[in-house]
């Protein structure tokens, strides 16, 4: 995130620095002003890059740290992936930096909420393909045999007394969020998902936790249900 900003900083010094050749044939006072109006612009970008870097390190709501959600979310995200793209950097190493970045935002916040307004949201790939009980919908379906995370998983929401719920793909997952309304959401999924859904749902707050895929993408998936109680315990009155 940091060297993208100074990426950003060098470009627009550059946006400055072409064009001024030709602005002081228009009025000799163009290229001061175009100067101060490009400086501007860069202390800006380097101020929200030392925020965000404070913010993460000091894990403290400073300034603006809704607004750099905002901020990293509808701009930085998509700039990121460019200059990755050009740099060989893989998307999901990438997608990562973002989830990580948007969680240090989130919980920065101090936010506390009441049980019943969280939600944990998990993907149907973390139960057992062979599994004959199907929980996407209704998660109390589940008989606890522990042959996959979903067991931990409804065991921690009943212990905290949190809504939670299975999806099968993001239109389901973004239904289960209009109907339940909730204040934050603690999702899991892969990074692609992940990304996704925290954009879709901005600014609702969004703690993203990855799952492990040992047999690949979308099969048997697991995730790690003490980061998930850590996550929770941090948000929870």
């Amino acid at each position: 995130m940091g060297l993208t900003c100074i990426l950003v900083v060098g470009l627009i010094y550059l946006g400055w620095w072409i064009p001024t050749m030709g602005l002081a044939n228009i009025h000799p006072e163009l290229p001061s002003l175009a100067g101060m109006l490009f400086g501007v612009l860069s202390g800006i970008a380097l101020l929200g890059t030392l925020l965000l870097v404070l913010t993460t390190a000091l894990g403290k709501d400073i300034l603006f740290t809704r607004f750099m959600r905002g901020v990293v979310i509808k701009f930085l995200l998509p700039l990121i992936e460019q200059i990755g793209r050009l740099c060989g950097i893989s998307k999901d190493t990438i997608r990562q930096s973002f989830v990580a970045m948007n969680n240090s935002l989130v919980t920065s916040q101090r936010l506390k909420i009441k049980p019943d307004r969280i939600l944990i949201l998990l993907p149907h790939c973390l139960q057992l393909f062979d599994c004959e009980i199907k929980v996407t919908g209704d998660i109390g379906k589940c008989v606890r045999c522990g042959r996959c995370d979903i067991t931990g998983l409804s065991v921690l929401a009943q212990k905290y007394q949190v809504d939670i719920s299975v999806a099968t793909g993001g239109t389901l997952a973004r239904k289960v969020i209009i109907d339940k309304r909730p204040k934050l959401v603690l999702a899991v999924a892969c990074e692609r998902d992940l990304t996704s859904g925290i954009k879709d749902c901005y600014p609702l707050p969004v703690i993203g936790v990855l799952n492990d895929r040992p047999f690949g993408p979308c099969f048997n998936t697991r995730v790690d249900v003490e980061k998930i109680e850590a996550a929770l315990r941090s948000v929870l009155v």
